[in-house]
């Protein structure tokens, strides 16, 4: 019997120490995925809790999912077309087909960034996988980019309707690469603003300047153009997830045409490489959120 026992005793240990264990990263991610999907209804109350506050406090309320875009595009082609006397054909097509995304990328960031802070009090009384917080924010951003659909359609009903193609059905194969990659910095994102908070006012700072080192006024043959003496420049522009992901709608919006799905696929495996190293490190801090917060 005591030799049953000491090897049952060894076991015991054995299942004690491999639970003490930190999980690997395969055992992280399969967990975060399984928590995800049975928290779905919990971020689709959060989501719907997050789009129906934006819109009471606003005289206009959703409205502005649709102004906003247009507003915006309004001020560059004033900016582009009379001060800088840009002479590109369809100019407000062609600069809608950048906002539009970006305006997505942007607000969705901007409001992941706090998503974490900005509910103290839930995280230190209630139990869940915080990470459903910034994709809520993912998923309200979503939303509104569905909604900025309905401007574009205008623009291209209305004004350029010689731009339309049957390629316009590609949008959401696009949008849904550029949906990992928001996943993956909104997620990385909302963990460190835990930890440093002045992360939440660069931000804003950051995405300015990320907007106008992106093709977003311009297309790539003016970057092309500026290759040989600025090689360093062209190099930051390779590396920009945006530089593909603007080209990619312009392509199917402005020019008619198939995306370069080699670079869709690029920019396709650097985000998914991202959301990965954003759920691991996310979910490595998360055990200490409720003790900084």
């Amino acid at each position: 019997m005591l030799p049953f026992r000491g090897m049952s005793q060894t076991a015991n240990a054995v299942r004690a120490e491999f639970r003490a264990r930190p999980p690997g990263p395969f055992d992280t991610i399969a967990t975060t995925v399984r928590e995800v999907t049975l928290r779905r209804r919990l971020i689709a109350y959060l989501v719907r809790a997050d789009l129906k506050k934006r819109g009471a406090n606003t005289v206009l309320g959703n409205i502005w999912w649709i102004l906003d875009p247009l507003l915006t595009m309004l001020v560059y082609v004033i900016l582009v077309t009379i001060i800088v006397r840009s002479t590109r054909e369809a100019y407000p097509l062609f600069i809608f087909a950048a906002i539009l995304p970006w305006k997505w990328f942007s607000s969705t960031l901007n409001d992941a960034v706090t998503s974490i802070i900005g509910r103290e009090k839930i995280i230190k009384q209630v139990k869940f996988p915080k990470i459903v917080l910034p994709l809520a924010s993912v998923g309200g951003g979503l939303i509104s980019f569905l909604f900025g659909l309905i401007p574009l359609s205008a623009l291209l009903i209305l004004f350029y309707s010689t731009h339309i193609s049957p390629w316009l059905l590609l949008i959401p194969v696009i949008a849904a690469v550029q949906v990992v990659f928001t996943m993956g910095v909104s997620i990385l994102a909302s963990g460190l603003t835990v930890y440093f908070r002045d992360l939440g006012n660069v931000t804003g700072h950051a995405l300015r300047i990320w907007f106008y080192l992106s093709p977003a006024l311009y297309g790539t043959e003016q970057i092309e153009s500026l290759a040989t003496n600025h090689k360093e420049l062209f190099t930051l522009y390779e590396l920009n997830p945006f530089a593909g992901l603007f080209e990619s709608y312009r392509d199917v919006i402005y020019y008619g045409q198939a995306p370069e799905w080699n670079l869709l696929v690029i920019v396709l495996a650097e985000s998914i490489a991202l959301l990965v190293a954003a759920v691991l490190v996310f979910r490595r801090l998360e055990s200490s959120f409720a003790k900084v917060l």
